[in-house]
């Protein structure tokens, strides 16, 4: 079934209280998740807000500011749980990660949440590169896979059908580039909404 198509099937069932999630389902085939497993990022031309934090190591009105000297509210587990959940992603400026790393990687980055050089580092604490990455962070879409099936989510169903067909369109073709076969990594794509059950999609020719 063709995209479009399955929005439309999927936009039929059963309505819920609260604004659903689009979810794409990528089943894998001729790969080695032990060897081969993903961590990376795809991006999709229609981004949505996110909340998003920053460890500088001035204050910034751009931006929700970490510095250093917050370090310290953070001691106990829970609170560097809280402060992950908090928040979709955070940057980071790059003579700050060292310490970052140390103090929450091993909470941020079993969820995901650690700035990555790929979308959250920044170089300098200056306005027009932070507001860049807050861009760049609102169209990245976070891929890691321990397994043989990937699952991320590319948008809300309040979108249009156009805007999230060209997001699933676009995510695909950017997961398929990062598999070491290609489409030859590829089983099948499914997509669904939070509640829904997955529909079989192909990509228009």
């Amino acid at each position: 079934m063709e995209i479009k198509q399955a929005l439309s099937e999927l936009r039929n069932e059963k309505k819920r209280k609260f604004v659903q999630s689009v979810d794409v389902v990528m089943n894998l085939k001729n790969f080695d998740v032990r060897r081969e497993a993903l961590n990376t990022f795809v991006f999709v031309p229609h981004g949505s807000p996110k909340k998003i934090a920053a460890f500088f190591q001035k204050r910034s009105d751009h931006i929700k500011t970490i510095t250093e000297e917050d370090f310290t509210k953070y001691k106990e587990m829970k609170d560097i749980k809280k402060l992950a959940k908090e928040y979709d992603c955070f940057i980071a400026v790059a003579p700050m990660m060292g310490k970052v790393a140390t103090k929450f990687g091993r909470v941020f980055g079993p969820m995901n949440k650690m700035p990555s050089p790929q979308a959250g580092i920044i170089p300098k604490e200056e306005p027009a590169m932070i507001d860049a990455m807050v861009k760049k962070l609102e169209t990245a879409i976070r891929i890691k896979n321990k397994e043989n099936s990937i699952k991320f989510t590319v948008g809300k169903e309040d979108m249009s059908d156009d805007d999230l067909a060209e997001n699933i369109t676009a995510a695909i073709s950017g997961l398929k580039k990062k598999l070491p076969k290609g489409n030859d990594n590829v089983k099948e794509v499914l997509i669904k909404f939070t509640m829904t059950k997955p529909i079989a999609v192909v990509e228009k020719k």
